[in-house]
């Protein structure tokens, strides 16, 4: 598949560079990261020109994310109409002031550094119904940070993309399972604290 997307790069360029981030964004298994480091790439050969390639990558981006939130927001209240058990709601206001508490990090962070996570943050913080404006305001300002990050990689080391992906990849997939687990071990250490109080 790898070499495939290097195929396609060249040919569809920009279209497949915002297309790729914003579907990417929508938690569609599209290997956004890849198209990025390629573009760069082959900006840096002058095939693409480099500020076009990041300014596509970012609007496809943000405009996944704007999406993602309104399909969030959209879909909540199609739920909301049905009553949840006391226990479920209690965990649903619980999960949500979190969000709300937290909101600025959690977004900022999921654009690049738990970028795996991104998707799912979009959704949530529109059922969450989390501030659209700090919403745009920190997804749009990780989303300058992983599209720098990824295509300015792939512009200066274009010539080892594979092996430069295959490592970003893995560090990515590797921070994202640990920030999961964290949250796991935090949930279940207050759900089992809850139970002992009872």
């Amino acid at each position: 598949m790898t070499e495939t997307i290097l195929a396609l790069v060249p040919s569809y360029g920009l279209l497949l560079v915002g297309l790729g981030t914003f579907l990417s964004c929508l938690a569609l298994p599209v290997p956004s990261s890849l198209i990025m480091l390629s573009a760069g790439g082959f900006a840096a050969a002058g095939d693409l020109v480099l500020w076009q390639v990041g300014a596509t990558a970012l609007f496809g981006a943000i405009a996944g994310d704007q999406l993602g939130y309104l399909i969030g927001r959209r879909a909540v209240g199609h739920f909301r109409g049905r009553r949840p058990s006391p226990r479920r709601a209690a965990l649903m206001a619980r999960a949500e002031a979190k969000l709300h508490d937290n909101a600025t990090a959690a977004v900022f962070f999921s654009r690049w550094l738990v970028s795996p996570l991104g998707p799912y943050v979009n959704f949530a913080g529109g059922a969450a119904r989390i501030d659209w404006r700090v919403f745009t305001r920190a997804g749009a300002a990780g989303e300058v940070i992983w599209v720098t990050l990824y295509v300015g990689l792939g512009a200066g080391f274009a010539d080892d993309i594979l092996a430069l992906a295959d490592m970003l990849g893995n560090a990515s997939g590797l921070i994202a399972a640990l920030v999961a687990a964290v949250m796991l071990a935090r949930w279940l250490r207050a759900a089992l604290h809850q139970r002992g109080a009872h």
